[in-house]
């Protein structure tokens, strides 16, 4: 009689044991063993080890191609692969100094991350090893990843301060190739016999070289037709210091997308306003801009709490950008180094708008910062903005913000003698040359 309960009661244990290992493992898959050779690889001076990199924006290259080969519009079946290129340091001291530049096809929005500034500069205290398992030769490979550092590459808009990089890469070039020949001279009068040797067929070497590369480089030249109108398009675009945008866009919100300029790791971190209002508290101007004191009220008129929360977080990333340039400033000081902004969307405003090591905001790095306040207040009015605060929160004149708006593609109209900034589409930006005129 003693033994029957404790025999019911291991029954009881056993099934729930069964329960818990069908839950753990659905399906009825069995778990497997496998006996692996573990090999060990260390990092080699002349060859770069595998780089790991995440996307906080949240692009997916993988998803984005599989987008692309369903489209019914893409003939060819030839997705848009991005393009990835690594840059390294080349000085003896700074040798472990990457960047990474990640650029999606069909857009001029690249990716770029680096090891050295942003948050691969924060203390770590961990390695970061990358394992290759292969079943079939039963080897497990273990091997370290590029200067340990996992990079964080966040999404920046091709402008003007690219093609400038460019322009000094090739003056750089220019005065290399000044002083190889340079050098060259003075191996024809004070070198050795070999030295000269040497010299004399490196230049009948590069003769050849460059009078078949020039045949052929002819030749491709007059097959190429080119779209005149494309590439002034294109030019200008470079030159036009203004957010993400889709000039083919037939709605105001499609044309400057909200998504891809408050990112979606930032949303998060956007809720202050939210919870004050929430709360009853009062907004004042000592700690928040006039433009969002003065738009608080729009939450009262909206009577969806997706939008009124969406609408609280605009704001709110309005108010950092604001705080963000006060603390850039010489002026305004107090009133931004009391404000905190997220670590994240900090980082985010430093690859934006700073330069690395720089204390103070380039003229052009102003003016996309301008153009990223802009485009939110037009966001926040429904594209139709009074730009009086604003102006006064941005400390320019009104003149001086109408041309900043026309940047944009937008067109001023008055009524009721007050000036309004509205965003007609598509997009249509004013002309390079009629700017040019006007200066003059």
């Amino acid at each position: 009689m003693d033994k029957q309960p404790s025999a019911s009661k291991s029954r009881t244990q056993k099934s729930k044991k069964r329960s818990r290992d069908d839950n753990q493992n659905p399906g009825g898959a069995k778990h497997e063993n496998l006996q692996v050779k573990i090999q060990l690889f260390q990092d080699q001076p002349n060859k770069i080890p595998p780089l790991v990199a995440y996307f906080p924006s949240g692009y997916n290259p993988q998803t984005q191609q599989r987008q692309d080969e369903e489209e019914p519009n893409n003939q060819n079946n030839s997705p848009k692969v991005p393009k990835v290129k690594v840059y390294r340091n080349m000085a003896q001291r700074k040798g472990n100094r990457l960047q990474v530049v990640v650029s999606p096809g069909g857009s001029n929005v690249d990716f770029v991350g680096s090891s050295f500034t942003g948050e691969a500069a924060a203390a770590q205290v961990c390695r970061y090893s990358l394992g290759v398992l292969d079943k079939e030769a039963g080897t497990l490979k273990i091997i370290p990843i590029a200067t340990n550092k996992i990079f964080r590459l966040e999404p920046r808009v091709r402008t003007a301060e690219t093609a400038n990089e460019e322009a000094s890469n090739s003056t750089k070039s220019e005065l290399t190739a000044n002083r190889m020949d340079k050098l060259g001279e003075l191996t024809a009068l004070y070198g050795t016999k070999r030295e000269r040797k040497k010299r004399k067929d490196a230049i009948n070497l590069k003769k050849e070289v460059d009078s078949e590369s020039q045949k052929s480089l002819d030749k491709k030249i007059e097959e190429v037709a080119f779209d005149k109108e494309a590439l002034a398009n294109t030019s200008s675009l470079i030159a036009r210091n203004i957010p993400p945008h889709d000039v083919s866009a037939t709605t105001p919100l499609e044309a400057y997308p909200l998504d891809k300029i408050i990112l979606k790791g930032d949303w998060d971190f956007l809720g202050d306003i939210y919870k004050l209002w929430q709360g009853g508290e009062k907004v004042e101007t000592n700690a928040y801009p006039h433009f969002v004191c003065n738009r608080i009220r729009k939450l009262d008129a909206i009577e969806d709490e997706t939008q009124q929360w969406k609408l609280s977080c605009i704001l709110s990333y309005i108010t950092h950008l604001m705080k963000f340039r006060d603390q850039f400033s010489m002026g305004h000081v107090k009133s931004g180094k009391k404000h905190i902004i997220p670590s994240i969307i900090h980082h985010r405003f430093l690859n934006l708008f700073t330069d690395p090591g720089s204390k103070i905001l380039a003229s052009e790095k102003i003016n996309l910062f301008i153009s990223y306040v802009l485009v939110l207040a037009l966001h926040v009015d429904g594209f139709r903005t009074d730009p009086s605060d604003i102006a006064q929160d941005l400390r320019i004149s009104k003149v001086d913000l109408r041309q900043h708006f026309l940047n944009l593609g937008c067109k001023l109209v008055h009524q009721n003698s007050i000036l309004y900034a509205t965003l007609p589409v598509p997009l249509n930006f004013p002309s390079q040359n009629i700017r040019r005129k006007r200066r003059q």
